[in-house]
């Protein structure tokens, strides 16, 4: 979950972009409180660089807060943007 200036900025976009660069599969979506929801799934050096990444976004967010919980993986085949 990632928090502050998020959405209507571009991260979504950008996270598609930066998980595609990483080789990372999963999702990005806007959720109703206005955070933005990214799982990522990969190998582990992968998703590492991805977090760091969300703790920053792209230079159009301001990321307030980064909560990383880690869940089972899904499997996913690409990066989605819902």
């Amino acid at each position: 979950m990632i928090r502050g200036s998020v959405q209507g900025v571009g991260f979504r976009m950008a996270a598609a972009a930066e998980a595609r660069r990483l080789g990372v599969t999963g999702h990005a979506r806007n959720l109703l409180d206005r955070t933005v929801e990214v799982e990522a799934e990969g190998v582990a050096d992968a998703v590492e660089a991805m977090a760091g990444w969300l703790a920053h976004g792209p230079g159009t967010a301001r990321v307030d807060g980064v909560e990383s919980t880690e869940v089972e993986a899904r499997g996913d085949s690409g990066f989605d943007v819902a």
